[in-house]
């Protein structure tokens, strides 16, 4: 029994993680005489032992291909949000301070996820998903390199930089389900709220660190220097991807990506809490997520104060962000997910409402911490909610479902914001929005009994 165990000990080791689905994989490939209940209990032991070394807040790092891959992708959205303060300043120097333009490049960066973030799915469901993913981060560490050597030799155009933030976003938007769905194969099942708010962590860490470093980066280096700051740190997650171990994935059906595209839809639209959960990510990214867009007006016009102000705003909403993903990864699974996602949504648009008629910059301040925090509680509820409720061979569609109402729909929701903004006071459009947010949330709630139910 002891030369079994020591057999199972190097299958675990040799996979990184995947504790009971590697040492099952290792025994139907390699039979050492051991039957399922003795693979699981040698496993278990394996991951008791692991578990001692981490806290419960940050659980899922116990699993080293998580902790890889966890790494490799903060390293590169510190690079993303240096490119993302680099790209802005660039915008206004090519176009003498236009906020027209700096608008019309953001929306360029952000709505392919909109359009090709559904096929993202699709093909993730079909691919291996290491591949698909060293394939999209590669391309997206060229698109820096490429925009790098544009800016330091000055010959870019502020067409140009609409043109590569919007191949920017295509690559993202097919990225990005392939990403999501990849995580529940890199931990054990009871690990992975703990895994997807320790991704909410890393990004919201991320989205603080990168725009001050690169601040201090841009004075040092210029614009050119972040660009190519950006393209290095793919080199982080890149190296994750090669290195981790996970169980092989099933084949997916070959059929053809509209038919692929109509299952992925029946499929959520078959299961209510499933459909419940894609109508309100919808309804919350187009009517409540686009106040974000205008903080710097608030900042300016409303609260009387400066960049500095402004950045004390966007700077509560990433620490309340950090410190909900914190509670989320420390709680462990969060039981009655359906009430909490309403009613903490709920809480977030309600304080929306106030925050655009208050004048009082300590108010707005705290405001903007509890909005980061009780956004963060939603939507990794509802993240963890669709993953879980996901088979395995449908994850990369239902996420890639997911991502085109979180990713996609916030700039159709600022172009709406926008435009109401031209009949009425702009704290009176986004009011108005957030109100009939926090209004649809609860008709979810008390016509979805399969919403009510969800835990």
């Amino acid at each position: 029994m002891q030369a079994r165990r020591k057999k199972i000990a190097t299958a675990y080791t040799r996979n990184q993680g995947a504790l009971v689905l590697s040492a099952n994989r290792e025994l139907e490939e390699e039979p050492v005489g051991l039957d399922r209940e003795e693979v699981a209990a040698v496993s278990q032991a394996l991951a008791n032992v692991e578990a001692e070394r981490f806290p419960q807040v940050v659980r899922a790092l116990r699993n080293p291909n998580f902790r890889l891959f966890w790494s490799g992708n903060f390293l590169s959205n510190i690079g993303t949000w240096m490119q993302n303060v680099a790209q802005g300043w660039l915008v206004l120097t090519l176009t003498n301070n236009s906020a027209f333009w700096l608008g019309v490049v953001g929306f360029a960066g952000a709505i392919p996820f909109l359009f090709f973030t559904l096929f993202g799915g699709v093909i993730a469901d079909r691919v291996n998903k290491r591949r698909l993913l060293l394939f999209t981060q590669s391309t997206m560490m060229l698109l820096a390199f490429l925009l790098a050597g544009l800016a330091y030799f000055k010959v870019i155009t502020v067409w140009e930089e609409v043109l590569l933030a919007f191949l920017s976003g295509v690559v993202m938007s097919m990225n990005q389900p392939s990403y999501q769905a990849l995580v529940p194969q890199l931990v054990q099942r009871e690990d992975l709220t703990n895994a997807i708010a320790l991704n909410s962590v890393q990004y919201n860490m991320s989205r603080i660190l990168g725009p001050t470093l690169g601040g201090y980066a841009m004075a040092l280096m210029g614009v050119a220097g972040n660009f190519f700051l950006n393209g290095l740190s793919f080199l982080g997650v890149l190296f994750a991807l090669t290195r981790i171990r996970y169980p092989k994935e099933k084949p997916a059906r070959r059929e053809s990506m509209l038919a692929s595209l109509r299952g992925g839809l029946g499929y959520v639209h078959s299961r209510p809490q499933m459909f419940a959960l894609v109508g309100m990510i919808a309804v919350s990214s187009l009517l409540t997520m686009p106040f974000m867009v205008f903080i710097p007006y608030f900042a300016r016009v409303q609260l009387g104060t400066n960049a500095s102000g402004m950045g004390w705003l966007y700077g509560a909403s990433g620490l309340g962000s950090v410190l909900g993903a914190l509670t989320v990864a420390w709680l462990g699974k969060v039981r009655h997910r359906g009430r909490v996602i309403t009613f903490s949504g709920v809480a977030v648009m309600a304080m929306v409402v106030v925050f655009c008629y208050t004048h009082i910059f300590a108010l707005s301040v705290f405001l903007m911490l509890l909005e980061g925090a009780g956004m963060m509680l939603a939507t990794t509820s509802v993240n963890m909610a669709m993953q879980t409720l996901s088979s395995d061979e449908m994850r990369g569609r239902v996420m890639s479902i997911y991502g085109t109402c979180f990713l996609g729909l916030p700039p159709v929701g600022a172009l709406l914001a926008g435009e109401l903004s031209r009949h009425i006071p702009t704290s009176h459009a986004l009011a108005l929005m957030s109100g009939v947010s926090l209004l649809v949330f609860l008709a979810f709630f008390s016509f979805s009994k399969a919403l009510r139910e969800l835990d």
